[in-house]
């Protein structure tokens, strides 16, 4: 069997240019054009496959730039193809970055299994989202399998998917290392500096090769002669390979597939293994991954739940201490002042099922990025706190309004209706998730900080109030019971806002110094009028 689909000779990647012109790329050419910063993205590339693709493409630069004892990236399509092939001397043909190779050889994320073994392997699969780790739900989250007429990029797309990001899938079926747990994921929080895609990845590849000593001593990881490329040692699914082994870049792979052909199609096949291919299940998920946060009290990696990356948990972990800042959330002098923005990624996974693929911005304005660059975040961490509770408290009064306004004033309500009023004010909830950093960022560059945290406040109950108004077409529909749920449930809505009972003191504090305020408004125009009468 002949080499076919050689990363570093053929063109199988296609990108598009920040002139918006596309093109056809080698792994090499491809990573000149980052090196550039003129690739502006991949057409072909699913949204939940960026974060594996951009760390493969960064911890593959950085492995062979610390393999050259180098500093700087290569400016020549021939010189890192030179560096590539340098990581695999006992393949200077290019088969471990070959999509299909004899099966006692490593091709691409594959490892070499027994000459003529795959042909006993079960498992087929004919597309590469069958290949990928995505898990939909009867076809209704989105059609499996429906990549019939791939190209080799779409089946590297897939293949860096799986062997990177999957996890546990049933006995035989084993997930990567750089996650809490099989059941957990592999988020992601970086720094995304102004430009396009070939800066961040220029940015973090610099880091990584900078940390390289560091990472290994941390987490107890080889610092010479580690196992960067995992694919290249042979595996028959019993054995596993420990952390030790391991460089602190290396790429992983979990699953034991091999693509072939049939025909002048690719296709995949797939078998089990016994144990998984890296042992280390006690990390829970804590490898020195550049991009994973670590929850410091409990020494684990991040699982995201449903909610993903919602203004609580992003708040957190671009503010508070509870997590370790991750390597590539590290701010650099080179990242600049302004343009800036974090960027959290990852997907939900379950038992048997994905809950959905999460991705954030958070904006960083020039006094987070200062604080951040200091490591003097606690101030802004206690803003967002105070905020996330304001929101908590006001969305609570605004529920018992809507019980209010659903039961007619009744004292008690069915589950029914309390289910229902949940449903009507988890709105309000959604829409202060998404502008809560941008407020957020109007405080922190306010001259005045308090003012402006105050007039949040004022601002944060108006909006409740316009959304307890507009649900009032769910309420009663005779007239008299109508007005009568209105008025008890506005009433009941004002009431509870300026009780501490319900809300913070400083809820109430702003509510009752801005009803002062519109009194003394108020007589202040009466007393112009008697005057202008008299």
């Amino acid at each position: 069997m002949t080499l076919q689909f050689n990363l570093l000779d053929d063109r199988l990647f296609r990108y598009r240019s920040v002139d918006d012109h596309s093109h056809d790329a080698s792994l090499p050419e491809l990573l000149v054009a980052l090196a550039r910063d003129a690739v502006r993205d991949f057409p072909a590339l699913r949204p939940h496959q960026r974060h594996p693709w951009h760390a493969f493409l960064v911890c593959l630069a950085a492995i062979a730039l610390r393999e050259a004892k180098r500093d700087e990236l290569w400016d020549t399509s021939e010189d890192w193809r030179h560096a590539l092939l340098a990581l695999t001397p006992d393949h200077p043909d290019g088969a471990a970055f070959s999509l299909v190779t004899p099966d006692d050889r490593p091709a691409f994320l594959q490892a070499p299994c027994k000459s003529g073994e795959t042909r006993a392997w079960k498992k087929r699969l004919l597309t590469p989202d069958a290949v990928d780790m995505l898990i939909t739900s009867k076809n209704h989250d989105m059609k499996a399998a429906r990549m019939i007429h791939a190209d080799p990029e779409d089946w590297v797309y897939a293949l860096v998917s799986l062997q990177t990001q999957e996890g546990f899938l049933g006995a035989g079926n084993y997930g990567i290392s750089r996650m809490n747990g099989g059941f957990a994921s592999r988020p992601a929080l970086g720094v995304v500096p102004a430009g396009h895609v070939g800066k961040r990845w220029a940015r973090d590849t610099r880091l990584l090769v900078e940390q390289h000593a560091s990472i290994a001593k941390q987490r107890d990881l080889k610092s010479k002669g580690g196992l960067a490329l995992v694919w290249l040692r042979p595996w028959d699914g019993t054995s596993s390979l420990s952390l030790g082994e391991l460089d602190p870049f290396y790429i992983e792979i979990c699953r034991r597939v091999r693509l072939a052909m049939d025909g002048t199609r690719l296709v995949a096949l797939a078998t089990s293994s016994k144990t998984a291919r890296i042992a280390a299940k006690e990390r829970n998920g804590v490898t020195g991954d550049a991009w994973t946060p670590v929850n410091i009290a409990e020494a684990k990696a991040l699982s995201i739940t449903a909610r993903g990356f919602d203004y609580r948990l992003a708040s957190t972990l671009a503010f508070s201490t509870d997590f370790e800042r991750t390597l590539a959330s590290t701010l650099l002098e080179d990242d600049g002042e302004t343009g800036l923005y974090l960027l959290a990624q990852g997907i939900t996974r379950g038992q048997g099922k994905t809950e959905g693929y999460h991705e954030r911005r958070i904006p960083v304005s020039p006094r987070i990025v200062k604080a951040l660059r200091m490591g003097r975040t606690d101030e802004i961490a206690k803003r967002a706190t105070d905020r996330i509770a304001a929101i908590a408290d006001v969305r609570k009064v605004l529920w018992i309004a809507m019980c209010n306004l659903l039961g007619n004033g009744d004292s008690s309500v069915s589950d029914d209706t309390k289910k229902k009023a949940g449903d009507l004010s988890r709105p309000f909830e959604h829409e202060e998730d998404a502008r809560f950093f941008d407020d957020l960022i109007e405080q922190v560059e306010s001259h005045n900080e308090n003012e402006a945290h105050d007039k949040w406040i004022g601002e944060l109950v108006d909006r409740a109030e316009k959304m307890l108004e507009r649900a009032f077409v769910a309420g009663p529909r005779s007239a008299e019971r109508r007005y009568r749920a209105q008025g008890g449930a506005l009433s009941c809505f004002h009431s509870f806002m300026r009780t501490q009972k319900y809300v913070a003191q400083s809820i109430v504090g702003v509510l009752k110094r801005r009803d002062e305020a519109r009194r003394d408004a108020r007589l202040d125009s009466l007393e112009e009028v008697e005057h202008d009468v008299s």
